[in-house]
């Protein structure tokens, strides 16, 4: 099933459950969809894709919740907060920190890297590879605790 139905089955349930935040966090994640697949021009938009859409917009989200946090907006923070857990659900499983260390060492070994002058080298397979199973940032950190 492809994320599209998913999020739809997930707007009728928050519509039935007048669940408004979960509703709002749905149609955006629907609509950033539609829009890729309109991009695409009917093309089948790919799972790193949708993904990708994801990962993006929770980042936003959590961008704003430390920008409305620092202006002492909590009651905006905590409608951020809450969206960014709404889509969380439909990502697949992230890598705890010990799983991620564990396959950033393989692929460290892997490529051969040895110090920080390899970090693009590293990212570059860690980012492919663990796409969707945990963010940039903590990808990027791992990788240069490791490298260090």
């Amino acid at each position: 099933m492809s994320l599209e139905t998913i999020i739809s089955e997930a707007i009728k349930t928050a519509m039935r459950e007048k669940d408004r935040v979960a509703l709002d966090s749905l149609r955006a994640v629907k609509s950033q969809i539609l829009l890729l697949q309109t991009e695409a021009r009917g093309a089948e938009v790919s799972e790193e894709q949708e993904i990708a859409i994801l990962q993006r917009m929770i980042k936003q989200r959590k961008d704003s919740y430390e920008q409305f946090t620092a202006q002492g907006r909590t009651d905006l923070a905590e409608v951020e907060e809450a969206q960014s857990k709404v889509i969380e659900k439909f990502l697949p499983k992230q890598l705890s920190a010990e799983e991620l260390e564990s396959e950033i060492k393989k692929i460290i070994s892997e490529t051969g890297a040895e110090s920080l002058k390899d970090l693009g080298k590293v990212m570059g397979v860690a980012s492919k590879a663990l796409s969707g199973k945990s963010d940039g940032k903590s990808i990027s950190e791992m990788v240069k605790k490791l490298l260090s």
